[in-house]
């Protein structure tokens, strides 16, 4: 006897290198290998076999795939692309006593999906030494047996096929038997007759050989006792039972009944009932009962494991001798595997830019069951951006069907459904999760398409105007978003020299302190950036405002208040209630209600004489002038806008109540009593030479319009401007709340009939302004030379208000006396 680890047994190892390497006209490959490889053999060079290069097998994922729970036997080995294999292939446990022995496998390629069939036909190797079921078989034979009797003996079993199984067998010498032997049985010949007195037991020796190289060879000791009579051997009504089972069956399920019936009486005609030889997966799946000969189901009988039973059934009589007969049970199939999803390959990220069609997974359906119940049809319930491609066998792709979107679904589960053809149909399911992975491909986006910052003048440096806030709705990075100003410039200076951006909240914040009056408005762009590679990014409007505060004072322009000069004016004896005397000039360089000017007499010689208007600034009498009136009047007259607080300015005004300047005896300080008084007659001096100058000049202009026959009456035309010093850079106006126009311009006329040549005024100038450079204008310069010695000069301005409401009768001189 052999064991599997004898030297003969190397020796058909070798017989691996005689595989024969077979290519299938559909693209199968089909290798023939010896059982028994030691792990890690060669069986063949994959990648050559189907024309890949060995270097791609690990980027294409390659790999051994089975149907089931079925083992696998057999790996790549990914730096070669060799078939090498993995476990212990074992011929016998594998196929029984199929004749033909064929593993099927798969190889599978992804990046693009490819399917390779492997067939693998194993070969039987002498490996397993024939074996009888018991190691005594007894026999009870009578001495009254004739010549030529025959006593069936079980045969051995050989787990080997072929040349390889039991091919002969050899009884050792002995005087009284020989044996016969046949295809199906084996039987032990009375040649010589026995005799009980002599021998009353006998001990045979019978070995079975294979065919197999090295030969195998299994032994069993024939014990037989010499009885009396026992003519007549049990005989099985059938010599061949055929029964067919369902797979999981109930145990004790009545699967057949043999009979065999025994020609003797008594003792001698009992029969009873074993089975013969069966596997070690097999010996526990039947039980028969040994009276009646129902052979019962004794375990879990599963189809998908064993489709068929083969066994033997022995029948024995009283005094033992026996007959056989073989049971042929057919498994019949049943739904009751539910089909298995197998995810092969799965991408569980997924960019949200694939093409529809992009393949993300591979997944394999398989049932164990066979014909109509192993058909599986598999999908996918939800309405999802996927759908299952049938690839190659039982294999689908998943693939996309539709633009993915991650701002739109970030994640996807997926249940994939497989239904079999069975009846009733089974089915089973199984959860994919997808998550899609975030591109940059959006930038971001502000929440409103412009923004607006109101914010008072006189701020402090670093104060927070707004923010501004864009969402970015990709993921992590790509929708992070970076908040920056662009570059430009605002009133000639760089944006950053004004305002500076949080880049992480958007906050925008005042880099200085702004003046209303300066500007009032400006525009930025503020860009927001995401951190994706390429970054993207978009701009925004913000614009600006500064608000007004009631940071200035209101300015006046008339009368002066440079200096310690004070203005005199000439108020007419003959002036009526109402007349206008004279008009207060101020402007605000703020705006709206801070801009807004009142004017308020709040101290004056008579409080009863004159009034101011609230918002003209109009100095009129309130009454006619009477003789007891005092020729000096002072008025000290408030300015005030309309401000929270309230801010003002002050101005003094001195009129002297007379007809011309004659009539004044003395010109002396008016406000000031402890003046010097010495210069009242430099002011006398200088108003007398300052007048006959202008009569000269106004006869000479008088007489040139004259000579082009321009209203014969008008002697000159004059335009007289406040002067540009007095105003304050980009100071408001508002109609009617006191405020002044850039230029202010008047028409002056001369009155023929006053012998004191007395100016008087009509009305404003309105659309025959002269040039610039020809308006009346008369310096202190112009009458330095006949008064050197002269502290100050007398000058006449000729003021008027616009709206023309004054009374031509009313004259007016206005003095400029310096302290």
């Amino acid at each position: 006897m052999g064991g599997k680890g004898s030297p003969g047994l190397r020796r058909i190892f070798c017989f691996a290198s005689f595989i024969v390497l077979l290519r299938l006209a559909h693209g199968d490959l089909s290798y023939s290998i010896p059982e028994e490889m030691k792990r890690g053999s060669v069986i063949g060079n994959v990648a050559k076999d189907i024309g890949v290069d060995s270097g791609t097998l690990s980027s294409r994922k390659a790999r051994i795939d089975v149907e089931g729970t079925r083992k696998r036997y057999c790996d790549i080995n990914m730096s070669t692309g060799d078939l090498i294999t993995s476990e212990r292939i074992d011929r016998e446990n594998i196929c029984g006593k199929k004749p033909s022995c064929v593993i099927k496998l798969d190889i599978v390629l992804e990046n693009p999906l490819e399917f390779h069939g492997v067939s693998l036909h194993i070969q039987d190797v002498n490996d397993n030494s024939p074996k009888f079921r018991e190691e005594l078989i007894r026999l009870e034979i009578r001495e009254s047996a004739d010549k030529g009797n025959r006593f069936a003996i079980e045969k051995a079993h050989d787990a080997d096929i072929g040349q390889n199984a039991v091919q002969r067998y050899d009884l050792e010498k002995n005087n009284n038997f020989v044996l016969s032997g046949a295809s199906n049985k084996i039987e032990l010949v009375l040649e010589n007759e026995l005799d009980r007195e002599k021998n009353k037991e006998l001990d045979l020796v019978l070995t079975a050989y294979d065919g197999g190289s090295p030969q195998r060879s299994g032994t069993v000791v024939i014990h037989v006792t010499v009885l009396d009579a026992n003519d007549n051997a049990p005989v099985f009504s059938q010599d061949l039972y055929k029964a067919s089972l369902p797979e999981n069956s109930p145990l004790d399920t009545v699967v057949i009944k043999v009979s065999a019936t025994d020609a003797d009486e008594g003792v001698n005609g009992d029969v009873t009932y074993a089975l013969g030889h069966l596997s070690d997966e097999d010996i526990n799946m039947f039980l028969i009962d040994p009276k009646t000969g129902e052979l019962k189901v004794g375990g879990l009988i599963d189809f998908e494991e064993m489709p068929f039973f083969e066994m033997e059934v022995q029948a024995k009589d009283g005094l033992g001798q026996t007959s056989y007969a073989k049971v042929m049970v057919e498994v019949i199939d049943i739904n009751d595997n539910a089909p298995v999803i197998d995810l092969k390959s799965l991408s569980t990220s997924i960019p949200e830019n694939v093409p529809p069609g992009t393949e993300v997974g591979i997944i394999n359906v398989q049932d164990r069951d066979s014909d109509n119940n192993k058909q599986v049809r598999c999908f996918i319930q939800q309405s999802v951006p996927f759908k299952l491609v049938p690839s190659i066998k039982n294999y689908y792709s998943l693939v996309t069907t539709g633009q993915l979107d991650r701002e739109v679904v970030s994640d996807y589960n997926i249940t994939i459904t497989a239904t079999d053809e069975g009846s009733p149909p089974l089915s089973s399911s199984k959860s994919v999760h997808l998550s899609v992975a975030d591109i940059n491909d959006n930038p971001p986006v502000f929440e409103e398409q412009s923004y607006s910052a109101y914010v008072t003048e006189n701020n402090k440096p670093g104060s927070s105007l707004c923010s501004v806030t864009a969402r970015d709705p990709d993921w992590r990075q790509n929708g992070t978003v970076v908040y920056s100003l662009l570059p430009g410039e605002v009133n000639g200076a760089q944006v950053s020299s004004y305002l500076s951006v949080n880049g992480d909240t958007g906050v925008i914040h005042a880099v200085r302190s702004f003046d209303y009056e300066q500007w009032r408005s400006f525009k930025v762009q503020v860009m927001a950036r995401d951190n994706g590679s390429p970054p993207l990014s978009s701009n925004v409007s913000v614009s600006v405002f500064i608000s007004d505060v009631n940071d200035n004072s209101p300015q006046i322009l008339y009368p002066t208040p440079e200096g310690n000069s004070f203005m005199t004016e000439l108020v007419p004896k003959a002036a009526h209630g109402g007349s206008l005397v004279s008009k207060v000039i101020a402007v605000d360089a703020d705006s709206g209600q801070n801009a807004w000017l009142s004017y308020h007499i709040v101290k004056s010689t008579d409080p009863g004489l004159f009034t101011i208007g609230l918002h003209s600034g109009e100095i009129r009498t309130q009454r006619d002038i009477s003789e007891s009136d005092s020729m000096k009047q002072n008025l000290i007259v408030a300015v005030k806008d309309n401000g929270q607080p309230s801010l003002s300015a002050t101005c003094s005004m001195h009129l002297l109540i007379s007809d011309n300047l004659a009539e004044v005896p003395e010109l002396k300080d008016i406000s000031y009593d402890d003046k010097n008084s010495k210069l009242t007659w430099y002011l006398i001096i200088a108003l007398v030479c300052v007048s006959t100058f202008f009569l000269t000049f106004i006869i000479i202009i008088l007489g040139v319009r004259f000579c082009r026959r321009r209203k014969p009456r008008m002697l000159f035309d004059g335009a007289v401007a406040i002067p540009s010093a007095y105003l304050p850079p980009n100071y408001a106006d508002v109609d009617g709340t006191g405020t002044l126009r850039s230029t202010y311009n008047y028409d002056a006329y001369l009155t023929t009939g006053s012998r004191t040549s007395d100016f008087k005024f009509v009305s404003s100038y309105n659309d025959n302004t002269l040039p610039a450079d020809q308006t009346l204008r008369k310096s202190p310069s112009d009458f330095a030379d006949p008064f050197d010695d002269l502290e100050g000069t007398l000058e006449f301005i000729l003021a008027h208000e616009q709206d023309g409401r004054s009374s031509p009768e009313q004259p007016l001189a206005i003095l400029d006396v310096p302290d």
